[in-house]
């Protein structure tokens, strides 16, 4: 059974997306093509890669949650990958990857810009700056590969409360200049940037600065970078929750009527799927209040790098790290032995 492209009817349309119909059946498929690879799911968070997820609906009017997965998947990318602009280093390692396992979403925990700094006898706002440039260099590196998701720990909430005045000054300083000096550099790789956390905290010259990022790279269609800025995993879920209890209240939803689903709708990343990768700098064994609802079936990649330091080559190292494991989501893998048949019928041997 072939998807057929609403826009020109063919079933080979490279840039297919939004609904389309299949032949013999009633109903639309919510999915699409990207770089010949099929897609699609039923919401945000369903979508998988490489595999087509079909999902019928009826007739008439297209569901408001179906119109939100409309809306999350074209953000995936529908452009040409770009393999030649990879470094000779970096296509060593890109060849020996599966395209067929390539992360959808990578997430990173960046840490460790002020021991760089400290252990080069510099002020700590030079980590932080030299920080900033290899999140471009790295954002370039996944759009190259076609990563449709990349997510970066920016600011967090609790950096915001408790590192110093002139510090968290400096940072916003830092991610206005980085915005201004970078958004051209976007454009050129087809990246589209948005923000998660409560930005609505920031100054508001910040604030608009933000805004103006994302409106010139809102066409874009390549990967979308997302910046965590004044973030925190439990301040998502208070959020969430404030949300979902209004929603309860005004619609007079019954409690046991609640689900996964509608939690998840009201996170701050729910036009999103989750990661599959979290990479973290600087050797840190810790989540630090990261993306805690998202990561529950993440591969975690922890590296002793310092983030200023962190380049596209090693985010393609991180990638063949995690196409080495096998990801299971709470199931059985071939190498855990044979399972037995009639269980029930085992004698479970006195302690």
């Amino acid at each position: 059974m072939y998807a057929v492209c609403d826009r020109c009817g063919s079933s080979g349309c490279a840039r297919l997306e939004g609904i389309a119909t299949f032949p013999g059946s009633r109903g639309f498929f919510i999915g699409g093509y990207w770089g010949g690879r099929a897609y699609g799911g039923s919401r945000a968070g369903s979508v998988s890669r490489f595999s087509l997820l079909v999902t019928k609906y009826g007739t008439g009017t297209v569901p408001a949650y179906v119109k939100n997965f409309i809306e999350a998947n074209s953000l995936h990318p529908t452009g040409m990958l770009r393999i030649n602009e990879l470094s000779a280093d970096e296509r060593a390692i890109f060849n020996t990857l599966k395209p067929e396992r390539l992360p959808e979403h990578v997430a990173i925990i960046m840490d460790g810009n002020g021991r760089w700094a400290g252990h080069r006898s510099l002020k700590r706002f030079l980590g932080h700056q030299q920080g900033a440039k290899s999140v471009q260099l790295v954002t370039e590196t996944a759009s190259r590969i076609g990563l449709p998701w990349l997510t970066l720990y920016a600011f967090s909430l609790e950096n915001n409360l408790r590192r110093p005045k002139a510090e968290v000054n400096f940072l916003m300083r830092l991610l206005k200049s980085y915005l201004e000096n970078n958004v051209q550099r976007m454009n050129d790789n087809n990246v589209r940037i948005r923000y998660i956390g409560r930005v609505h905290e920031l100054p508001r010259e910040v604030q608009e600065k933000m805004q103006w990022a994302h409106e010139e790279t809102a066409r874009n269609t390549g990967t979308t970078l997302t910046l965590a800025l004044n973030y925190g995993a439990r301040s998502e879920m208070v959020d969430a929750c404030r949300a979902l209890a209004k929603e309860i209240r005004e619609k007079h939803i019954a409690p046991e009527r609640i689900t996964e689903e509608d939690v998840h709708r009201h996170l701050y990343t729910a036009q999103m799927p989750d990661p599959d990768l979290l990479i973290r700098t600087s050797g840190e064994m810790r989540i630090s209040n990261f993306l805690l609802w998202q990561i529950a079936y993440t591969e975690i990649y922890v590296t002793e790098r310092l983030w200023p330091d962190f380049r596209g080559i090693h985010l393609l190292e991180a990638i063949a790290d995690f196409q080495r494991r096998e990801r299971r989501y709470g199931g059985l893998s071939d190498s855990v032995g044979e399972v037995e048949e009639e269980p029930e019928q085992i004698k479970i041997a006195a302690s």
